[in-house]
């Protein structure tokens, strides 16, 4: 295996694009890890969130087979407002979900450009780096995600781009009863 020299113990073989590719390959897994152990999280709540309901809709099968009381109509409200805080998670999720697909399209973009600065051919051509944008673009699916990146590669700054990408995600926030699980 060869040694290459590292910004610690510099020789005549040290690369400031080794170091590069070094710094975006530890944030590269950061974020992946990160969304690995966010991941086993949702999963557990899901379970659990999947059990809350089974058990509240045996609750409310047991309910109605019930005479009519002040106790039954106070047990079925508190089934309505557990359902309904249920459906409140479930749109927690839904913004989760999407916080995961951006994570996602970041530690693409990072290996991308790890890839594209580690290769000499590739990190000098300007047709290259227009493909690599072209892809990165292509994986969005939200269209805040496409202005936001329309925004910086034309040149607005970070708090730019991020004033034009939430005023686009105002614009298509869901309905509450539009509630649908990735």
């Amino acid at each position: 295996m060869t040694q290459f020299s590292s910004a610690n113990r510099p020789d005549l073989d040290w690369s400031q694009v080794r170091e590069t590719v070094k710094l975006l390959t530890v944030s590269v897994t950061q974020v992946e890890n990160s969304m690995k152990v966010g991941d086993g999280s949702v999963n557990a709540l899901t379970a659990s969130f999947t059990g809350m309901v089974e058990h509240l809709q045996g609750i409310n099968a047991a309910l109605t087979t019930m005479p009519d009381s002040d106790t039954k109509q106070a047990a079925l409200a508190h089934c309505v407002a557990t359902s309904d805080t249920i459906n409140s998670s479930i749109m927690a999720f839904q913004f989760y979900d999407r916080l995961q697909q951006c994570l996602e399209h970041v530690s693409l973009s990072l290996k991308g450009l790890s890839e594209l600065v580690e290769s000499p051919e590739r990190l000098y051509n300007p047709q290259e780096w227009k493909i690599f944008q072209e892809n990165i673009r292509n994986r969005y699916t939200m269209e805040s995600e496409k202005i936001m990146f329309d925004a910086i590669v034309s040149g607005k700054t970070i708090e730019e781009a991020l004033v034009l990408a939430a005023t686009a995600a105002a614009n298509v926030l869901p309905d509450d009863d539009d509630i649908e699980l990735f």
